[in-house]
């Protein structure tokens, strides 16, 4: 599969060469239509019927639904990826793809327009040839803050006739297979003292000082989280106006890291149990999204078998952070695999172009006699 793995890397190298900055995260970014109109002409060209999907109430940031000729009752997998990258501060051409042996650098390159490469590619030539699968091409928006994208596009496909039997998604794994990903949850605590002049202090309610009794006590509660395989911790605080006056303000965010048997709806639950009458605070839930496990049997963990096979790898990575798959897996068994290099959301960010090419062609291979009732 010569031609796969030539083209597989010229797609890489002019996605890398698209601004794709999430402006949810960089305000004034450049957002995904760039990227999106590049992939609606390739894939119309290709014999794709191409549906633009806009977020809900964000019509500047669009997806892409790619669906390939053939009959509907062939079967049907999602590849999923996302168009995004975070953004490219320190970086000094981050939109200039370089190739430095087997790496090719630049911002994006591992996450994950390499994955979004290999897929695209490996469903151009499963159509190309007449494989009897429907590959959907489902290239997402925002999945680096809000995951915007996937949610609309779920929305979309029943719709546009697509009834997936499997999603695979291909965020970066080193081609290992996906076993699990953590949840996570954001709770926001606020406290409210009583401001007064510093030199009368006792005057006052200094909502700093319970600020600090909680973070002692997000600390002593940590270990026990972790040993269960979660992660909980304050990743930002603050509280007061200046010096010599007594905070009347003070507020934090606490990160709960849940395991996919835990709710991630409990991190609310779990740190109001820290907190005291006396500190006069509240808690609210700002965000949170439940891990993930890969099925045990059926087409998802089928084909995560056969894929692996293939690629010489196995279910044995176990992500520490959220991926989409538990959006996907509420339409369909979904699995997650794709090629990573290293430097994700650094300066250096690079993927490894061996893996890039053996995961479409090792898609295609797969792909090309699948069958999910088989699995």
């Amino acid at each position: 599969m010569r031609d796969v793995e030539t083209a597989v890397v010229d797609l890489l190298a002019e996605l890398v060469g698209i601004d794709s900055v999430n402006p949810g995260l960089v305000p004034g970014a450049s957002g995904e239509t760039r990227i999106v109109g590049h992939l609606r002409k390739r894939l119309a060209a290709a014999g794709f019927a191409v549906t633009v999907v806009p977020a809900f109430s964000h019509d500047d940031r669009p997806s892409l639904v790619a669906v390939p000729p053939g009959p509907a009752g062939w079967p049907t997998i999602v590849l999923n990826g996302h168009l995004d990258t975070v953004g490219v501060a320190g970086m000094p051409e981050p939109f200039t793809a370089r190739i430095v042996g087997d790496r090719l650098v630049g911002r994006g390159a591992a996450d994950m327009k390499g994955g979004v490469a290999a897929i695209v590619t490996a469903a151009e030539r499963l159509v190309a040839v007449g494989a009897p699968v429907r590959p959907v091409l489902a290239l997402v928006a925002d999945e680096e803050d809000a995951s915007l994208g996937s949610e609309a596009v779920i929305t979309a496909l029943a719709g546009l006739g697509v009834r997936p039997d499997a999603c695979l998604i291909a965020e970066p794994t080193d081609l290992a297979l996906s076993r699990s990903l953590r949840g996570f949850a954001v709770v926001r605590v606020t406290f409210t003292g009583r401001a007064a002049h510093s030199s009368q202090a006792e005057l006052g309610v200094n909502a700093v000082t319970h600020l600090g009794r909680l973070l002692h006590a997000v600390d002593d509660r940590a270990g026990d989280v972790r040993a269960a395989g979660g992660d909980l911790m304050v990743t930002f605080a603050r509280g007061g106006e200046s010096a010599f006056v007594v905070p009347g303000h003070a507020e934090c965010l606490v990160e709960l890291r849940t395991t996919p048997e835990r709710s991630s709806a409990d991190a609310l639950a779990e740190v109001r149990a820290l907190l005291r009458p006396e500190w006069q605070a509240e808690a609210e839930l700002v965000a949170h999204r439940d891990g993930w496990r890969l099925d045990g049997s059926g087409p998802a963990a089928g084909l995560a078998a056969r894929l692996g096979t293939e690629l010489g790898t196995g279910p044995t990575f176990d992500a520490p952070y959220w991926m989409e798959a538990p959006l996907w897996q509420g339409v369909c068994p979904t699995l997650v695999c794709g090629p990573s290099g290293g430097g994700l959301h650094a300066v250096d960010e690079w993927v490894d172009l061996r893996q890039v090419r053996a995961f479409a062609t090792g898609l295609v291979a797969v792909l090309s006699g699948w069958s999910p009732v088989a699995d």
